[in-house]
């Protein structure tokens, strides 16, 4: 949405809104002085924006010098601390999203949770937390929600009342509106680090130990398919950005979302993203339909940001088929509910496979889990690395490589002391690893085990 749009529904916006933006944390004349700044704004600009849009940092630069000239001239005495306030205030109105501005320019803040105009939560180290933030109104709420979902082409309305966005910097956006929403429109908003995290950061934050992080690079590098598994929030996408980042340069990568997130920095990268369907229903372009078109653009790597449906028997089957070196992502809390999720899912595809056609699938395909947690005191942290090993039966067999070590307890502030173990077991990967000129340092000085019967490949 253009900043003459945002003016122009500043200036369609009831004046009740102009001035409720501020009740309650300003004195009555810091909000008069506020509605008379932000009028000026829209009497002075609103036609010059129109006649010529310009480019977007030009048009910043208009709103701000023109902000500061409309406060100079303001009878009522201000301090330099409420200047400079109402001024962030009105910027962020026109040029950004409004109360939520500053929570979203906050590194702190890692999750921003609106449950209705005047009930905001954020999230801060892994604790969540009311802030005294508010939206003047439902309709103001709605303003937001509209300006962030139309930057994408996508709508929230009755028809269709929740809608995933994002934002410039990659940022997810959730946005549920009434009549689903009973209590108010609902926005959630999980921040991205203005730096991707590396796996350096990982490994200082406690998710993963040095060990772990080598043996994922080398399996990364020697072309497993990896699934990693998380529930919400545990910090499955950005287990995924860093894994991705192993990827070589030299390869043709396709990322595939329903909303970009992903933050690759390799030179031959592919970014798809779903759409939902428009007002007619038409236009919808699914994950699935992403994943089969992926297989026709000659990838050497295959990253879907999320498996959720049927995409899952075309994601087995890339799998399967020559792409070997896949990421991707499912919702699921242990290992073994991972490979049931996916089972579930590949049933959702339509197709009448028998159970035990879709478990075979899934111990070719996939070669190794990697499963996150949230913890109870708010830290993420891989709590298995799992191998999947073959089948037995109708069983898929898997074996721990490491496991998170919860009877270290936990220390004075209630964090969790415990940290990646190895298990001991030696993986069976090994040879394949060593068959693309990849050895892991934590194992090498063993000796190879031969393939045996049953293991993928």
């Amino acid at each position: 949405m253009s900043l003459a749009d945002r003016l122009a529904q500043i200036h369609t916006a009831s004046a009740t809104d102009n001035v409720r933006a501020i009740a309650g944390r300003h004195t009555d004349h810091l909000a008069q002085a506020r509605g008379r700044v932000q009028q000026a704004l829209v009497d002075i600009l609103g036609p010059q924006l129109y006649e010529s849009l310009g480019e977007e940092k030009e048009l910043e630069y208009k709103v701000k010098t023109t902000i500061a000239d409309v406060l100079d001239r303001e009878e009522i005495p201000l301090t330099a601390a409420d200047r400079v306030r109402i001024a962030n205030e009105i910027a962020d109105e026109v040029l950004g999203h409004g109360p939520i501005e500053p929570l979203l320019r906050d590194p702190e803040v890692t999750e921003i949770m609106v449950n209705g105009a005047d009930n905001i939560f954020v999230e801060r180290a892994g604790r969540i937390q009311p802030v005294e933030a508010s939206f003047a109104s439902e309709h103001h709420l709605r303003r937001v929600i509209d300006r962030i979902v139309s930057r994408i082409g996508r709508r929230v309305d009755e028809a269709s009342p929740m809608v995933d966005a994002r934002l410039p910097d990659g940022s997810r956006v959730n946005a549920v509106v009434p009549p689903i929403a009973l209590d108010g429109s609902m926005l959630t908003i999980r921040k991205f680090a203005a730096d991707p995290y590396t796996i350096d950061d990982l490994i200082s934050f406690g998710t993963m130990t040095k060990p772990v992080a080598d043996l994922l690079d080398a399996c990364v590098r020697g072309r497993l398919d990896i699934l990693i598994s998380g529930g919400t929030g545990s910090g499955k996408t950005t287990t995924l950005n860093v894994l991705s980042s192993f990827l070589p340069d030299d390869e043709r990568i396709v990322t595939i979302e329903d909303a970009a997130e992903l933050q690759l920095h390799q030179q031959h990268v592919l970014r798809l993203e779903s759409r939902p369907a428009n007002a007619e229903g038409r236009g919808e372009i699914t994950i699935r339909d992403l994943v089969r078109n992926a297989l026709r653009m000659r990838p050497d790597r295959i990253v879907v940001g999320e498996v959720r449906d049927g995409a899952a028997l075309d994601m087995l089957q890339a799998m399967n088929t020559g792409h070997d070196g896949s990421l991707t992502t499912v919702h699921a809390n242990t290992p073994r509910d991972s490979l049931s999720r996916l089972e579930t899912m590949v049933l959702m595809a339509g197709m009448d496979l028998p159970v035990r056609a879709i478990r075979e699938q899934l111990a070719s395909a996939v070669d190794l889990i990697v499963q996150i947690s949230r913890l109870k005191d708010g830290t993420r942290r891989i709590t298995h690395i799992t191998e999947v090993i073959g089948m037995e039966g109708d069983i898929v067999t898997l074996q721990d490589l490491f496991t998170f070590d919860y009877k270290a307890g936990q220390d004075e502030h209630g964090r969790f002391r415990g940290t990646l173990v190895s298990t001991g077991l030696r993986p069976r990967f090994l040879e394949r690893l060593a068959s693309e000129g990849v050895t892991v340092e934590a194992f090498a000085a063993h000796a190879p085990v031969p393939a045996q019967r049953g293991v993928k490949r």
